[in-house]
């Protein structure tokens, strides 16, 4: 996977949430890219970018070659081919876990009813949630809500799985479930672009990082580079913070 961002724009109003980043990710294909930087930085806004929930309103990024559209039928069709995992997982909590599953394989990706199902047990099985099929969320622990959101958004089998601050809202053993199911997806090859603030599972499962603040992208560079000489002074500040108690 390669990422290019070109003077990338987003305002919210007034708000300049990304103000004219540029980033390549460099010459060598990435399994996982890591978005870390300060809180209000663009990471989340970057993500959305990048899986065509929002349009930019300047600039342009290019995946793999090929340009992000800016009209709405493109990015719908871009839309289609990624999954998304977000901080407050998006349950629907009238569903069971597995109706969560089956309902965007059917009315998204027109799948039967019976493919629909095969894919979304074998999708719960695999993160673990056998047996949690017919529960609703709310009887899920916080960390099945998010392996639940991950099982969604990987039974599309989806060229690229967007992850904005997957483990914010859990305790440290549900992050450490969360941490260790994404680690085993980049470990088999599913391309990965994660927002985060855990610094030690990015250095370790990451092969880029981007590094945003301010709405600008300071660094992109190696992830061994990035941690043993970031380049600018609010990377390394950024850095011996979060390191500081952990």
């Amino acid at each position: 996977m390669k990422l290019e961002a070109r003077s990338l724009v987003k305002r919210y109003g007034s708000h300049v949430a990304l103000d004219g980043a540029s980033f390549s990710t460099g010459p060598d294909d990435a399994r996982v890219i890591a978005l870390l930087g300060p809180s209000g930085g663009g990471k989340s806004t970057l993500l959305r970018v990048l899986g065509c929930l929002l349009v930019p309103d300047e600039g342009h990024v290019c995946v793999d070659g090929r340009d992000l559209p800016h009209d709405e039928v493109g990015a719908q069709a871009e839309r289609r081919g990624n999954g998304f995992v977000f901080q407050g997982y998006n349950l629907f909590p009238h569903l069971t876990t597995l109706q969560n599953i089956t309902l965007p394989l059917q009315e998204v990706h027109g799948m039967s009813a019976l493919q629909a199902e095969q894919r979304a047990i074998e999708w719960l099985h695999r993160l673990g949630l056998e047996g949690h099929e017919h529960k609703r969320p709310s009887q899920l622990s916080g960390g099945q809500q998010q392996r639940a959101a991950i099982a969604r958004a990987l039974a599309p089998r989806p060229r690229l799985l967007l992850l904005d601050e997957p483990t914010s809202a859990l305790d440290p053993v549900m992050t450490g479930e969360v941490l260790d199911v994404i680690r085993e997806l980049a470990e088999e090859g599913q391309s990965i672009v994660l927002a985060t603030h855990e610094i030690s599972f990015a250095r370790k499962v990451a092969d880029q990082v981007v590094f945003l603040a301010a709405g600008k992208a300071l660094e992109c560079s190696p992830v061994s580079r990035f941690f043993q000489q970031p380049e600018s002074n609010l990377a390394r500040q950024y850095l011996e913070g979060l390191s500081r108690y952990r």
